[in-house]
């Protein structure tokens, strides 16, 4: 953990907001349309980094918004957007997770289950700080996706180099766990979670595609179509990082049926 922090800390150097951070994704975009109409009033962001979702969230729903981090500049960076925060290590399983039983109906996490050693720690104290039928709303790399397959097939490298660019260095030595969709799926419902829906953020609105649109609208359009269509087509399993909302308990009889929606 100590490692992943001084890394990403390097990462970020000379970031001093969330105007500075290149690294806006779908995954942020789609927030907090996939709240869908839930009507959530007391939500957590675990994980929150430098306040992509949660800023969005705050902006956009009428909730509550509580951002947990440990990385000092991910702190600060959402202090300074005016994002309620507290730090703590979701990693030490011997401390429970600093608020009452059943304290929010909604908790967002982000690309985050794959940096954590005691991941069954994690999921028991989301579940005890949801209230009854709160939701989960989870992501984490697919690593069944063809992007990740690819590589170790075609190239026989691993999914991460760690003498690479910071980001895939930075990912090396943070992820620690390596989940598909399916055992992502299967691992958090073992929790008593019953998954919901599945959802897919095609290229829209991430730094990266309006970068690209910059350069060559049409190629932006073109890569929109295809994976808008491959997403459509295809089941969640082959997408690299789907947002599976949970709910705490079983679903009532006949409602909720489980769904996948591209966003």
């Amino acid at each position: 953990m100590k490692t992943a922090v001084a890394i990403e800390e390097k990462r970020l150097e000379g970031m001093t907001g969330i105007e500075d951070y290149p690294w806006f994704k779908e995954r942020h975009r789609v927030f907090p349309a996939v709240f869908e109409d839930r009507q959530h009033k007391r939500v957590m962001d675990i994980s929150a980094g430098m306040g992509c979702a949660a800023q969005r969230i705050r902006d956009l729903y009428p909730a509550n918004i509580i951002c947990n981090d440990i990385t000092p500049t991910c702190v600060n960076a959402l202090r300074k957007i005016g994002l309620e925060t507290v730090s703590f290590d979701l990693d030490d399983d011997t401390q429970p997770y600093p608020f009452p039983d059943a304290s929010f109906d909604a908790i967002v996490s982000l690309v985050t289950i794959e940096h954590l050693i005691h991941v069954d720690y994690f999921i028991q104290q989301i579940y005890r700080l949801l209230e009854p039928n709160g939701y989960l709303y989870i992501s984490t790399p697919n690593y069944a996706a063809p992007e990740y397959v690819g590589r170790v097939l075609f190239t026989g490298q691993s999914y991460h180099d760690p003498l690479g660019d910071p980001d895939t260095r930075y990912e090396f030595y943070a992820h620690v766990r390596y989940f598909t969709y399916k055992t992502l799926l299967s691992f958090v419902a073992s929790f008593g979670f019953t998954p919901i829906a599945a959802y897919i953020a095609k290229p829209a609105g991430s730094a990266r595609f309006r970068e690209l649109s910059q350069k060559n609208r049409l190629a932006a359009l073109g890569i929109q179509s295809v994976m808008s269509l491959y997403y459509n087509i295809f089941p969640p399993t082959y997408a690299s990082e789907p947002i599976i909302c949970f709910r705490k308990g079983p679903a009532p009889a006949g409602r909720e049926k489980f769904r996948k929606v591209v966003l």
